[in-house]
């Protein structure tokens, strides 16, 4: 189909319903693999710091393909990339598999990080949503894909038993059955991404703000290019910081609230309820903020993110590992937290600057949130074990303050809206 036919309000429903389901999709795969994979790689390296690695692996595949990811959209549309970033997740899971059947956990780490690249995909799909959106709607339908990842994130950790046993019965080694059910998840995944998003979005919308007329193939705007936007656009680092700050202190606090709870005596059944609770707040209400976004404003969606995370913060730090209750609380305001900064930031970032730069920045963001993802889990396991989980909690508050001035700050100024 080429890029100019279909009214553009018809094709974003379409291309809707396509980034939702191949979100859920990519999430069975990546919550299916990270719910096992540390457990894996440690039972077949005898060593929990490889196991720690596991989850790192894929963070670092995520970062270094979002840039990829970028680059693509840039040159040739949502389509190529999402399907790319897919499509090397499905090769990494196949990976695994091989890893996992061999016994060699230096193989599953490499594999790991090619399914990083679906996480990457997973996180642009909710850029590829804001291309054709009413300038009024754009948090709103950002918010609708990272909704959809709900469903893939509960269904993907609870169907790894059920995998293993379907791998058994196949003759396999049961623990690939996870990754087995990964693959088939991102091949759909890459199936409907390239076969959905005709036309694709990104081109569609470029053709319509006579950009790219040569069917979106107009040259790539360089580093520098994407570099001179950030310096110019203090809303585009405001939402690019939201963004990189929420995932922070999300897996920071996230990743050792279940050392702490079980310092203080909780069951498995007890820690699994608070993570849902707490995984149920990152994705339920972002529908909730993508509107008080486009209703509100960007940024004062940004200052009560800002303020949720502070809050998550205190109250981590206050909550003992018996207290259930309150850790349960503490998890639920720093997932509302995370899902109003992702979704505001992304929708601000997004609008802050020039079409031509946009996937750059946006593979850029995606980086950023990532890396400090990572950080935030290194950070926050050296805190633990040299200060307390408390320290931990005070330290995550301290951190969302300053964020919280400056986007108050910023909430005061009228909102500026890059058209296109």
């Amino acid at each position: 189909m080429d890029i100019h036919e279909g009214h553009p309000a018809t094709v974003q429903r379409r291309v809707l319903a396509v980034l939702a389901a191949t979100q859920v999709l990519g999430g069975i795969g990546v919550a299916g693999a990270i719910a096992v994979s540390t457990l894996v790689a440690a039972r077949l390296s005898g060593s929990d710091l490889v196991g720690g690695a596991a989850l790192t692996a894929v963070v670092l595949g995520a970062a270094a393909a979002a840039l990829l990811l970028a680059r693509v959209a840039a040159r040739a549309g949502r389509r190529p990339a999402l399907s790319l970033g897919y499509g090397l997740g499905t090769l990494g899971a196949i990976g695994a598999v091989v890893a996992v059947a061999a016994g060699s956990a230096g193989a599953l780490l490499g594999a790991l990080v090619l399914v990083g690249s679906a996480t990457a995909a997973g996180l642009s799909a909710r850029f590829a949503a804001t291309d054709l959106a009413a300038p009024g709607r754009r948090a709103r339908a950002l918010a609708l894909v990272v909704w959809a990842t709900t469903v893939g994130a509960v269904a993907g950790p609870n169907l790894a038993g059920p995998t293993q046993t379907v791998a058994a019965g196949l003759g396999l080694e049961p623990q690939t059955g996870p990754f087995l059910l990964c693959a088939v998840a991102f091949a759909l995944a890459t199936a409907g991404a390239w076969l959905g998003l005709r036309p694709d979005p990104l081109l569609l919308a470029r053709a319509e703000a006579a950009i790219g007329e040569d069917g979106g193939r107009a040259p790539v705007p360089g580093r520098a290019a994407v570099r001179v936007a950030l310096r110019t656009s203090p809303p585009a680092l405001l939402g690019i910081g939201a963004i990189a700050l929420g995932h922070l202190l999300m897996v920071g606090l996230m990743s050792m609230t279940p050392v702490h709870m079980g310092h203080g005596g909780a069951t498995l059944q007890v820690v699994g309820l608070v993570i849902s609770l707490h995984v149920a707040g990152m994705y339920a209400l972002s529908p909730v903020f993508g509107w008080l976004a486009d209703r509100v404003g960007r940024q004062r969606v940004l200052v009560l993110a800002a303020g949720l995370l502070a809050a998550a913060g205190v109250v981590c730090a206050v909550a003992d590992g018996r207290q259930t209750v309150l850790l349960g609380a503490g998890l639920v305001a720093l997932g509302l937290g995370w899902s109003g900064g992702l979704v505001a930031g992304s929708a601000l970032l997004t609008e802050s600057v020039p079409e031509p730069v946009r996937p750059g920045v946006q593979g850029l963001a995606d980086v950023a949130m990532n890396v400090a993802g990572a950080v935030g889990g290194i950070a926050a396991g050296l805190v633990v074990a040299g200060l307390s989980f408390g320290a931990l909690g005070l330290a995550a508050a301290l951190l969302a303050v300053p964020y919280l001035l400056a986007t108050g700050l910023v909430a005061r100024a009228p909102r500026a809206v890059t058209s296109g």
